[in-house]
């Protein structure tokens, strides 16, 4: 089985979990589910519609700016960027929005305007989204081609550690999320695209092109 993350085949099976098969990356350290588990198009959208993330929400965008504001830091004012997959609330886009920033948004289920990939932007940002990457190898190569020289990729998804026991980890329970990263695994997408890698917080990591 090659990895999903960094396409090697140094993988071996990490567990098998409520009758679903996870393997794991002995190069990048990447766990992901076997693809014979993944949702239909149709019951991913399902689920993703009962989520009830509302854009004004106050709780909701004190959780955003857990990523919002350690990325501002890298940026320029007025800067363009892109909200990659944004989901039914983009709240994240408007939050920057409101603090100057000329946004865009994609989401493959609620924002499909695949004009998006012909652009280019100063920076981007993926709150809780790369767990959902079927193909991560491929999303991050595309991140990549998007990102002017010098851009900005800012992603937040909960990072798997040695100290996690992951039979007992609620991340894995979503049935969406389909790949896990460490740290390491970060920093090894981060080497295969010529990135620099900031580390922020246990869920925030900030990559510069």
């Amino acid at each position: 089985m090659r990895c999903s993350v960094c396409h090697s085949n140094n993988t071996e099976i990490f567990t098998e979990l409520d009758s679903k098969t996870y393997w794991g990356c002995l190069t990048c350290f990447a766990k992901f589910l076997d693809r014979s588990h993944f949702l239909s198009k149709d019951e991913e959208y399902a689920h993703y519609c009962t989520h009830q993330n509302k854009i004004y929400d106050p709780d909701y965008r004190r959780f955003l700016s857990k990523l919002s504001i350690p990325l501002k830091r890298y940026l320029m004012a007025h800067s363009e960027g892109l909200d990659y997959g944004c989901g039914p609330g983009p709240a994240l886009s408007v939050m920057l929005e409101e603090d100057g920033y000329k946004m865009c948004k994609y989401d493959p289920f609620f924002f499909p305007d695949k004009k998006i990939f012909l652009t280019q932007f100063d920076f981007i940002t993926c709150s809780e989204t790369a767990e959902h990457f079927h193909n991560p190898n491929y999303e991050f190569k595309t991140l990549d081609k998007m990102l002017k020289p010098s851009g900005v990729l800012g992603i937040m998804t909960n990072f798997l550690t040695k100290e996690l026991v992951f039979e007992n980890w609620f991340y894995n329970k979503d049935p969406t999320h389909v790949v896990f990263y460490s740290p390491a695994t970060f920093e090894i997408i981060a080497k295969q695209r010529g990135w620099r890698i900031q580390f922020i917080d246990a869920n925030i990591v900030i990559f510069k092109k």
